[in-house]
């Protein structure tokens, strides 16, 4: 597949078919995250991969309650990827001082971005989640309280895989660029 029709086919998938992820699959997915560049080659990920499906209910029912109900959808996810932010090399964190940047959140956009196209690739759809408790999640996974966990990744086939992919509302090409 072209690059192009991977960025197009690409997209958040919310309904997902029974059928399970083999972990080959999650694992050519994570292998695809593993090789993304990163600041000063810190690597700062981890990624711890649910698909048992009482521990993935669990943490529907705790992390994503109240407040956080908008995800629930993720039940119906065979899998879901809890995505660590590590600590970036001292170096990387110096940088991010002096331009008052996270590169290590800039590093698991870009892991977990080769992670979803790979799946897309794959046929397997996934979802990009924010917005959970992670205090919650935390305790589910039997994290110490300092561990950080920005995203969230589900993950499964789409419930109708033979639909096409949904028009992309973006801004034109000529509203986002400008040359100098």
């Amino acid at each position: 597949m072209k690059f192009m029709e991977l960025a197009v086919k690409r997209e958040s998938t919310r309904k997902y078919s029974a059928k399970p992820v083999p972990r080959e699959v999650i694992d050519r997915c994570l292998e695809a995250a593993r090789m993304a560049p990163s600041a000063c080659n810190s690597q700062p990920w981890s990624f711890m991969v649910v698909d048992n499906e009482e521990k993935k209910n669990e943490i529907v029912d705790k992390a994503m309650d109240g407040i956080y109900a908008t995800n629930k959808f993720v039940r119906t996810a065979p899998v879901v990827i809890a995505v660590i932010t590590e600590h970036s090399k001292y170096i990387a964190r110096m940088g991010e001082l002096f331009r008052h940047l996270k590169y290590n959140l800039i590093d698991i956009g870009i892991a977990c971005d080769h992670l979803t196209l790979q799946a897309a690739e794959l046929g397997v759809g996934t979802c990009w989640l924010g917005w959970f408790n992670e205090k919650e999640l935390k305790k589910i996974l039997d994290l110490p309280k300092s561990t950080k966990i920005d995203v969230l990744l589900s993950m499964g086939y789409p419930e109708n895989e033979a639909l096409p992919p949904r028009l992309k509302k973006r801004k034109p090409l000529d509203e986002i660029r400008r040359y100098f």
